[in-house]
């Protein structure tokens, strides 16, 4: 039995109850039915002050420090975020920001992103997938994208973003599952 993946969502969204989530947790229900999880969030917008006013990594309160190891020791992340003015939310960006330069190499990653419109899909190759490519990020090939239209709330109802939730996450499937028996081995 494999042991389970600690899944960290990082949440870009400022609403406490957004659709950015509601495709989040479409993707980590469905993951959680392919391999075990233990599922973490990190509210980017709740951070406080220490987070809001840190120009460098030095500058967080040890709560806010706390939330970026989380990220950085996580097995997968899965970045969601909402479009905003053609990329990332602020906030998300400011958290990757003070994430260590390598802590993220070769971890994977899971883009999820959400918009008004069809017109901000490309959010995931040109301002997402860069950003992970930074890091050195092994991010999934198929990143999630929903407009408004596909929701009814926060209730992802359109059934073309459950295929693609679906397809995309078989893809990177058989990583995940190597991951998790291999470690679990290594840790006998």
């Amino acid at each position: 039995m494999s042991r389970a993946l600690n899944v960290v969502v990082v949440n870009g969204s400022p609403n406490e109850r957004s659709k950015t989530m509601g495709l989040a947790g479409l993707v980590t229900s469905r993951l959680s039915e392919y391999v075990p999880i233990e599922l973490h969030q990190i509210d980017v917008y709740r951070l406080g002050r220490s987070f809001t006013g840190a120009t460098a990594r030095e500058d967080v309160s040890p709560e806010v420090e706390q939330q970026i190891r989380l990220a950085e020791e996580a097995d997968l992340i899965v970045a969601a975020t909402p479009v905003f003015r053609a990329s990332y939310s602020g906030m998300f960006k400011h958290f990757f920001d003070l994430v260590e330069q390598y802590a993220l190499a070769n971890k994977p990653v899971i883009l999820v992103a959400t918009g008004g419109s069809d017109r901000h899909a490309l959010v995931i190759e040109h301002a997402l997938r860069p950003l992970f490519g930074f890091f050195q990020a092994a991010t999934a090939p198929v990143g999630f994208y929903a407009n408004a239209g596909d929701f009814d709330g926060t209730l992802v109802l359109n059934g073309e973003v459950y295929s693609r939730v679906e397809m995309g996450l078989n893809d990177i499937l058989p990583q995940l599952k190597a991951l998790a028996d291999r470690e679990e081995v290594a840790g006998v």
